[in-house]
């Protein structure tokens, strides 16, 4: 009976509902758990409360209650914090993540902090470096989201495999086993799909989920459905980066006018104007305007 006990997830339902990004049930699970069994598990559930928070844009209950006397493995989160909202020079933070993640390698809430940033500015190379220091099944699958940023679809299914060896039946290895089988694309369209029904039946909707479900849609030409899925997410959070991306993607794939999309794009624009897409659309943007410049024809003045 004892064994039993101990073998019990106190942390079960905080972080599954984080990891399907169900930011304020993860909150109100974390609250529930007054009474930890160790103080290790009390700093991993306010781990997922202050990263709920932050999920969430509400970056200020994590500056005001992350000190200097504070756990070790939640401080790093501080600096996240600082990050995301801007309260702080980025340059100034990454400058300080650098130093304590050579320092302190083993701290996964750092290392998830350094990683997280480091894909913030496009540095992949520096958060996969990070990650390999991990044994954390969270960094695993923020491996796989890297390698499938970079189209290395070979290697995630590696380290999806290692994930599966590990904990088959986690939310985290089915969620990456759903990214992979999109990034396959084919008839594992539909198996991603089902993985992402399997958990809207088991914890609800959430954007997270909707946007998953919408992506195999789209790639299997169900637009219909996609819009569905995308219109319910919108309605959870209308300000869902993702959501707002791939509504403007599928409105071009149903051949729509651009007005609704420039609508979702302007939407994006004021609710997360750093997102990568936004930026790798302005870098297109310029280097349109560039090569513009380059080939306007010069006008010659013939002499009279």
């Amino acid at each position: 009976m004892a064994r039993q006990q101990q073998d019990v997830d106190e942390l079960f339902e905080i972080k599954n509902y984080f990891y399907i990004g169900n930011y304020q049930q993860c909150i109100n699970e974390a609250q529930k758990l007054r009474k930890p069994s160790t103080p290790e598990v009390a700093t991993q559930r306010d781990a997922f409360t202050y990263r709920s928070y932050m999920a969430q844009n509400k970056f200020l209950v994590v500056l005001d209650e992350i000190h200097g006397a504070s756990s070790p493995d939640i401080q790093p989160l501080k600096l996240l914090a600082e990050y995301l909202s801007g309260k702080v020079k980025k340059d100034t933070v990454v400058s300080q993540i650098d130093q304590q993640i050579l320092a302190n390698a083993g701290n996964d809430a750092l290392i998830l902090t350094a990683a997280t940033v480091y894909v913030n500015e496009g540095n992949l190379e520096a958060a996969y470096k990070a990650l390999h220091a991990s044994e954390n099944l969270e960094a695993y699958a923020f491996i796989i989201d890297i390698l499938l940023k970079l189209d290395r679809v070979d290697l995630a299914k590696k380290k999806l495999k290692e994930m599966q060896d590990k904990d088959d039946d986690a939310t985290l290895t089915q969620l990456a086993q759903a990214w992979v089988n999109v990034a396959i694309g084919g008839d594992k369209l539909q198996d991603a799909y089902y993985i992402y029904q399997e958990m809207v039946d088991k914890y609800g909707s959430t954007p997270l989920l909707l946007n998953g479900q919408a992506v195999t849609f789209i790639g299997q030409g169900k637009y219909e459905e996609a819009e569905a899925a995308l219109q319910e997410a919108l309605d959870k959070d209308a300000n869902y980066p993702d959501t707002l991306v791939n509504l403007i993607t599928l409105q071009r794939h149903m051949g729509k006018g651009p007005e609704i999309a420039n609508r979702y794009l302007s939407q994006l624009k004021d609710a997360n104007p750093e997102h990568p897409y936004i930026k790798d659309l302005k870098h297109k943007e310029n280097e349109f305007q560039r090569i513009c410049q380059q080939y306007t024809p010069t006008v010659v003045a013939i002499p009279s």
